[in-house]
């Protein structure tokens, strides 16, 4: 088959969607070692890009690469078939498969800056219809995109992420930073409204403990709505805020957490909570979006509307050892069901059927 990757997400940040984009081309590259991986030349993650032996085309970055540079370079080389992992894809290219994570902007778009919502609220239907195929992260966002998009059930095919094997409980390192609390709750998410963090920090509040630290692992982004969630988290002595970190210190601080607590209000997937489940940490969620179906039995759940609930949640998991010890072993089991290999092999049989029809 005669395949390329649209690869714009090495010249962004790592969240969920790049996460998922990133080991999914790994894995494609084994299965398939002559994909070929376009992107605009802007690169961050250089080293990925050297073992993907990319390509770069243009002098554009960002959706304008995507719309004009990446289509008028593939109809050069015959028109391939183009597989887009990042949510976006060109509107003027008919061979394509696009990979939908979730359908958020529609659902609130008070989380968005107005640009963003504009601009996805027209692109990303029109993309659906014309597309190939549509792959999409979990069940719950399957039915969205039937309700909101209206398109075809038999068009849209799930598949989960994975997680990478990487992702387990490590042995303690006194020294992975100085000054690090020796008894702390952690949440990994960007700094996002649809992502909760002002219950989660009034939760936090409400449980007056000073002998426990929130540590919040993200970035922010300047595609979602403004707030002020930085002074808010600065204001708070006993709340930790690092920015992104690379996975190596994310793995340690996963696997020596007290407990992870993710009260996002909507998700497609939700890669983190897996993450930590596989490190070993017990883990509160949301009962919200596709939480419930990702995390199964392996999870306590709390109303994120709710800041009592969220807050008695992790009392609860805190305080309670039989639970606790429950929900890791539990966690452990439900981790191992998810691997980027297999979720490979899935994209691998939409390839094919597409190439079929």
């Amino acid at each position: 088959m005669n395949i390329y990757i649209n690869a714009r997400f090495l010249t962004q940040n790592v969240t969920g969607v790049q996460r998922y984009a990133i080991e999914i081309s790994k894995q494609l590259k084994k299965l398939y070692p002559n994909i070929k991986f376009i992107s605009p030349k802007k690169i961050i993650h250089k080293d990925l890009m050297n073992e993907f032996c990319g390509l770069t085309s243009g002098i554009l970055t960002g959706h304008s690469w995507e719309q004009i540079v990446l289509p008028n370079y593939l109809k050069k080389v015959n028109n391939p078939l183009l597989i887009n992992l990042g949510n976006t894809a060109p509107l003027f290219y008919k061979k394509q498969i696009i990979t939908i994570f979730d359908l958020s902007f529609l659902i609130n778009p008070e989380w968005f800056s107005k640009t963003f919502y504009y601009y996805y609220r027209f692109l990303i239907p029109k993309i659906a219809k014309k597309s190939l195929k549509i792959i999409t992260v979990s069940e719950f966002s399957k039915k969205e995109i039937i309700r909101l998009l209206h398109i075809p059930e038999q068009k849209i095919k799930v598949i989960y992420c994975g997680v990478d094997t990487k992702f387990r409980k490590k042995i303690s390192v006194k020294e992975l930073f100085k000054n690090r609390p020796k008894n702390y709750i952690l949440s990994v998410l960007s700094l996002e409204p649809r992502k909760n963090i002002n219950n989660l920090i009034s939760a936090f509040k409400k449980i007056g403990s000073r002998d426990i630290q929130l540590i919040l692992i993200g970035s922010r982004s300047n595609v979602f709505a403004s707030n002020e969630l930085k002074d808010l988290i600065h204001s708070q002595k006993n709340i930790i805020f690092s920015g992104h970190l690379p996975d190596d210190e994310l793995i340690r601080l996963y696997s020596e957490a007290k407990l992870f607590v993710y009260p996002s209000y909507y998700e497609g997937f939700g890669l983190p909570p897996l993450e930590a489940m596989a490190c070993g940490c017990p883990v509160v969620v949301s009962n919200a979006a596709s939480l419930p179906e990702v995390c199964g039995d392996a999870a306590y759940y709390v109303d994120p509307y709710n800041i009592q609930s969220i807050a008695e949640g992790i009392n609860t998991v805190l305080t309670d050892e039989a639970l606790r010890q429950s929900l890791i072993e539990k966690g452990l089991e439900r981790a191992r069901l998810f691997s980027w290999e297999k979720s490979a092999q899935k994209h691998v049989e939409v390839f094919e059927e597409v190439v079929r029809l």
